[in-house]
């Protein structure tokens, strides 16, 4: 009877089970088997990983004929280099791509793949294969549960960590890559710091890579992971710039201090990605937050100076032009938020002449922002609410802007206003701008600069007073 009903049904779902006699006879024999098609699809939903549709039998098939080439190796003279054959190196590139994929990556970490990377990469003789495995590693340790797992290998995490000794700039990259994934889990990053602080060598591998390395896409990358080990460990960072190079450290007889590394790669980075410098100069920065940091900057022979010439080129020559819309403040701030930081604190200690150019940008960078504020505040736009909005880094760097000027307005002279004054860069509107800014915390500088106004711009002097209520307070 199940024949007959099933057949019902087909006839009402519009398929054709064939005449009432030719129904009957095949009540009379067994079920037909399910079709052959039927029974690979079910084989080949088994050898899918998750709900992906790559397949396990294939992964398996990569790995072990990656374990061969290195046992292959092996019997190999030591002191040679390996070449992958086109067709592995296609398919471990397919792994690659794949483990960015969380079952999969899920799926390598239960099939013990780290493990079996581990040991490639602590024999291979193939750079291509250990940047690789690396590169394998970095995209497993995008998600969570699978860097957690990787991080608890300790044997894993030693040779990754001796691996920023090596000489090969794509591995290098995905090193650094790696690390930086870690350090950004917070389960497990206090792991990793504590791993790194019993490496001496890192400090130099990473020094030697920043003043020698020509590749962008590396010195960004450890530029990164400098900016971030400064970042969540002020104590590395003191003893990163306080600490001779370690006996063990190959590099020892041409390793640079951390802070000429720092200056050398962010000028390559000047020229080539100007936008990765931002790194470069928040880890300068932060270097000035403690006593260690600013004796590596500003004591005899180091490279405070240097320091201070390269940044001041990139806000005046780089940075806030006078031909430049307001908007760009937003485009720039991460940039110039970290050099004004850092400007300021070397300027307080080095007592550096103050440019014009740079007093000019001073200036120029509070009237932007009274600019860009007054046309937001005229648009209908936007709604209240995100006009009332709270831009962080703005505020910040107007903060750190404002700091910086009241100070060098404190030092400056008549001479260096008329200077500027018919150079440009000092406006009626950029001078109202910066003083709407600077009061009423400023004042005292504000007194200063409208004294020195009284004798330079009479006209402007009195505007100011009567506008903000100030009184001059100079002396000669």
């Amino acid at each position: 009877m199940e024949h007959k009903d099933r057949c019902s049904q087909e006839e009402l779902d519009g398929d054709s089970c064939g005449s009432s006699t030719a129904g009957s006879l095949e009540m009379d024999r067994n079920p037909s088997p399910p079709p052959e098609e039927d029974e690979t699809e079910a084989g080949e939903e088994a050898d899918a990983i998750g709900e992906t549709v790559y397949s396990k039998h294939w992964l398996f098939s990569t790995l072990t004929r990656l374990i061969q080439v290195v046992t292959d190796q092996e019997s190999g003279p030591s002191d040679s280099s390996v070449e992958l054959t086109d067709d592995l190196e296609e398919d471990l590139c397919k792994v690659w791509d794949m483990a960015m994929d969380k079952d999969v990556a899920v799926f390598l970490q239960e099939f013990k793949a780290p493990d079996i990377l581990l040991g490639v990469i602590a024999k291979s003789r193939s750079p291509r294969l250990t940047e690789i495995c690396v590169g394998i590693l970095g995209n497993m340790a995008c998600f969570h549960d699978t860097c957690v797992s990787l991080s608890q290998n300790s044997d894993l995490c030693s040779v990754l960590l001796l691996l920023l000794g090596d000489n090969d700039p794509p591995t290098l990259l995905e090193t650094c890559r790696l690390l930086l994934m870690c350090l950004s889990q917070p389960d497990v990053a206090p792991l990793w710091l504590e791993r790194i602080r019993q490496q001496p060598a890192m400090c130099g591998s990473l020094c030697f890579i920043m003043s020698s390395s020509t590749k962008v896409d590396l010195l960004v990358k450890v530029g990164e992971l400098v900016d971030k080990l400064f970042d969540e460990d002020e104590e590395m960072m003191k003893s990163w710039v306080s600490t001779p190079a370690s006996d063990s450290d190959p590099n020892k007889d041409t390793q640079q201090d951390v802070t000429s590394s720092l200056l050398e790669a962010a000028t390559q980075l000047r020229s080539e990605s100007p936008e990765a410098l931002e790194v470069y100069l928040h880890s300068l920065q932060l270097l000035t937050t403690v006593e260690e940091g600013m004796q590596a900057l500003v004591s005899d022979g180091a490279c405070g100076h240097a320091v201070w010439t390269f940044v001041c080129k990139i806000v005046c020559e780089d940075l806030c032009q006078a031909d430049d819309p307001p908007l760009v403040l937003q485009e720039q701030k991460a940039l110039l938020v970290p050099a004004l930081a850092l400007l300021s604190a070397l300027h307080s200690s080095l007592q550096t002449d103050i440019s014009t150019e740079l007093l000019g940008s001073l200036f120029r960078i509070l009237q932007f922002n009274a600019e860009w504020r007054e046309s937001r505040t005229a648009g209908n736009s936007e709604s209240e609410e995100v006009k009332q909005e709270e831009d962080v880094q703005l505020k910040a760097l107007v903060e750190t802007t404002a700091e910086f000027l009241s100070a060098v307005l404190m030092q400056l002279n008549k001479d260096l206003l008329s200077s500027i004054v018919k150079e440009g860069c000092l406006t009626e509107r950029s001078c109202v701008s910066a003083v709407g800014t600077l009061v009423p915390q400023h004042i005292t500088a504000v007194q200063h600069l409208v004294g020195l106004l009284s004798e330079v711009e009479p006209k402007l002097a009195e505007m100011i007073k009567k506008d903000f209520s100030i009184s001059s307070n100079v002396s000669s």
